[in-house]
């Protein structure tokens, strides 16, 4: 009876040094055991994760750079160039009108009258003495014809005085004519002669009148304007009737301010492009203004260009002005900004802080802006975060890749 009671004590291998315990003890030290591999799980990714995280900030840059801003923010990292110089093509940019290189204002050059006929039209080349309008000359005709006749006359009279002096001249030998009589015929047939060179020139005066009824062109070139109508009476003050562009040749009269112009020189290329259209044209400065407008500060570069049918006089065209090559700082156009103060650009002071620096830009192109003025190309140049940056603020700097 004793070996089937100690047989159903609560003996389990969980004993220690032959202690006894009870089921429900058993059961305590089951879930301490569970409680304590459930935290040492935890603790092992807990772990696990402490290493990835420390691993990622070794990954990021060490050094004051990696600090703090002066509000305690962490500093922007900031891309930068250091742009140097180089030769680059001085190229100006100007804007001005298109205008005739020769306008020929075109009115009455004799008394006028009523226009009959008007011949052409704008946009129409003309010849040199080309008949552009007729004017009425029916009075000035009847005059013509009165002093033709006029002319008849005086020749007959101029005759008969000849006719009578011969007959004196064969009779003074004989004593019938006095010698006086003679002088007398001699001076009525010179003065015979003088009225048939009188009437001659009155008919050669009102046909030459009549010639310049007509109006016409002084020299070759293109009808710009008209404005004469048939039935139109005209005179010497009735202004310009048509507007000829001399052998076509048209110009761009391009505005440049004073240290721009001081770069021009007769001969330079220049691409126009008239505003509207893509197409360029190749023309060359002719004519460089001798004076500066005291007002504006600007002088006049004249450029010749080829006429074509987008070349419209009074219209409004862009030059580029190819004007050598300077040596100068080139920078990316992102680099570049703009408020009402004018152009300026972000460098890098050696604490690594944002500072505004202004400057004068020249040419501007595929290849980028070039600096004629503000920089020394040595700097630090903000490559393109400028509008998201503020002076004196501090930034780790990335010098850019070269290309």
């Amino acid at each position: 009876m004793k070996t089937m009671n100690l047989e159903t004590t609560a003996w389990r291998r969980d004993a220690v040094e032959g202690e006894v315990l009870s089921n429900e003890a058993l059961q305590r030290r089951r879930r301490r055991r569970i409680i304590i591999a459930a935290v040492a799980v935890i603790a092992v990714l807990a772990a696990i994760l402490i290493l990835f995280m420390s691993r990622g900030e070794e990954a990021a840059p060490a050094g004051p750079a990696a600090g703090k801003g002066k509000r305690g923010g962490a500093m922007p990292s900031v891309t930068v160039v250091v742009p140097g110089r180089q030769q680059v093509a001085r190229v100006i940019s100007a804007t001005g009108s298109l205008a005739p290189r020769v306008d020929m204002p075109v009115g009455v050059a004799g008394e006028g009258g009523m226009v009959t006929r008007v011949l052409v039209e704008p946009g129409q080349w003309v010849g040199a003495g080309q008949t552009l309008a007729v004017v009425d000359r029916s009075v000035q005709s009847q005059e013509a014809q009165r002093l033709a006749a006029q002319i008849e006359v005086s020749r007959a009279d101029a005759r008969l005085a000849q006719q009578e002096l011969d007959r004196a001249q064969s009779l003074v030998s004989r004593g019938f004519v006095s010698r006086a009589d003679v002088d007398r015929r001699i001076a009525a047939r010179d003065a015979a002669n003088a009225r048939v060179r009188v009437a001659q020139a009155q008919l050669n005066e009102i046909r030459a009148r009549i010639g310049r009824l007509d109006i016409r062109a002084p020299a070759a070139g293109l009808v710009l304007e008209r404005n004469v109508e048939p039935g139109q009476v005209v005179s010497g003050g009735s202004g310009a009737l048509f507007r000829v562009a001399r052998g076509g040749e048209m110009e761009l009269r391009a505005q440049l301010p004073q240290q721009d112009l001081a770069l021009m020189s007769v001969g330079l290329p220049v691409e126009v492009v008239p505003v509207g259209s893509a197409t360029t044209l190749t023309g060359r400065v002719w004519q460089v203004s001798p004076v500066i407008d005291p007002q504006s500060r600007q002088g006049e570069a004249r450029i010749a260009v080829p006429y074509t049918r987008l070349v419209r006089p009074g219209g409004f065209a862009e030059a580029r002005i190819t004007s050598g090559a300077v040596d100068a700082p080139l920078l990316p156009q992102s680099a570049v900004l703009s408020d009402e103060k004018g152009n300026y650009v972000y460098v890098v002071s050696p604490k690594n802080e944002v500072e505004r620096r202004d400057v004068q830009i020249g040419n501007v192109d595929e290849r980028g802006v070039t600096i004629i003025a503000g920089l020394s190309g040595q700097e630090r140049v903000v490559l393109s975060a400028g509008a998201f940056l503020n002076p004196g603020q501090k930034i780790v700097p990335r010098r850019a890749a070269s290309s």
